[in-house]
């Protein structure tokens, strides 16, 4: 169950009707989970996520966007132009750490089915992929995720409330020492009379011991022989905001992050990609001159859309534990679902 379900209250604003990324209306998510057993040595357990974000072509009507490197032990493609332009292009796609290339491939391969003209009549296209290291409990030497399976959690997105825990890109995940995975929340952020804006975050968690949970007050001893891990967080608004003031929010994730109890490992992947949906920018503007509304910076909106970023993340993060389950691995090794303890001493909180 998701921690509102679980009656664990994260923060003081309002979460979506489904409290999740697509409650953000037109966001889409969709996932491809791959598992299976080889032998005692060797097993599958991994995946895509893909976020889309609208409903419409994503390369033909591109979206503001931003990202922000907490700490850059990753292997993200498609940041760099992101950075440069300040638009997405393409879904957003998370995989494993050895798979990012075969995933950029399939996403490439659907997008150029859906856009003939791309490398022939008009300009290439920026593929954005995101990854986590599941090489704990997943082979990840096999290389088991191919293209087709990229474009296929791209085909069967769908604005339902997605699927979270050990599924998709987070099917081999491990988060505080625990099996983690995909999670998402949601928050309402009241603007005025008649009129609020949708705050989503979904986040591939993959990070930190089991000490360092802030609400375990049993404080197990960690033992697992693992790389430091790393977090994807994916943050989705239909608040009309530039791509600047979308930096200035996803650098409100980490906030979230904290809270939960990371202090970003050396070789953790950090990485946040940020997106507005309130307006799309046509790739077959003519016109010299684009005009949009954007929210003022000093509006006292601003503030309540930092608390949104900061609370969805948390209980985000907090979700991919609660909903995952008991996973087992390569080499015989076992993530456990978060026990029940945990879940309990946060209720009391």
């Amino acid at each position: 169950m998701k921690a509102m379900e679980a009656g664990i209250k994260i923060g003081s604003l309002q979460h979506g009707e489904k409290n999740c990324i697509t409650d953000v209306s037109g966001v889409r998510v969709g996932h491809v989970t791959i598992k299976e057993d080889l032998s005692r040595e060797e097993c599958i357990r991994t995946g895509v996520t893909a976020i889309l974000p609208h409903g419409a072509n994503t390369f033909k009507e591109k979206v503001a966007a931003a990202s922000y490197v907490v700490n850059g032990f990753g292997k993200t493609t498609g940041l760099i132009q992101i950075e440069e332009l300040g638009l997405l292009e393409s879904p957003i796609l998370l995989t494993n750490t050895f798979c990012v290339g075969s995933v950029l491939q399939g996403g490439l391969q659907y997008m150029l089915k859906e856009n003939p003209e791309i490398g022939d009549s008009t300009s290439s296209i920026n593929i954005v992929v995101g990854e986590c290291n599941d090489s704990y409990l997943n082979s990840a030497r096999l290389l088991s995720v191919k293209p087709e399976h990229a474009m296929e959690a791209i085909r069967t997105a769908s604005v339902d409330r997605a699927e979270e825990g050990a599924v998709g890109a987070g099917t081999g995940t491990i988060c505080f020492g625990y099996k983690g995975g995909i999670g998402s929340a949601s928050r309402i952020v009241p603007y005025k009379e008649n009129t609020a804006y949708t705050v989503g975050v979904l986040v591939q968690s993959n990070f930190g011991k089991k000490d360092e949970l802030y609400f375990d007050i049993i404080k197990q001893e960690d033992k697992m022989e693992r790389p430091d891990g790393s977090i994807m967080m994916v943050l989705a608004t239909d608040a009309p905001l530039s791509d600047r003031q979308l930096k200035r929010l996803a650098k409100r994730c980490p906030v979230g992050l904290s809270r939960i109890g990371s202090h970003i490992h050396h070789g953790s992947g950090d990485i946040v990609i940020a997106f507005s949906n309130a307006v799309t920018f046509s790739h077959n503007q003519k016109e010299g001159i684009e005009t949009i509304d954007i929210l003022r910076e000093d509006h006292p909106v601003m503030n309540l859309l930092f608390q949104a970023v900061a609370e969805a993340t948390e209980e985000a993060i907090l979700n991919s534990l609660l909903q995952a389950e008991r996973t087992n691995g390569r080499k015989g090794r076992v993530a456990e679902k978060i026990p029940d303890t945990i879940i309990h001493s946060l209720k009391q909180a």
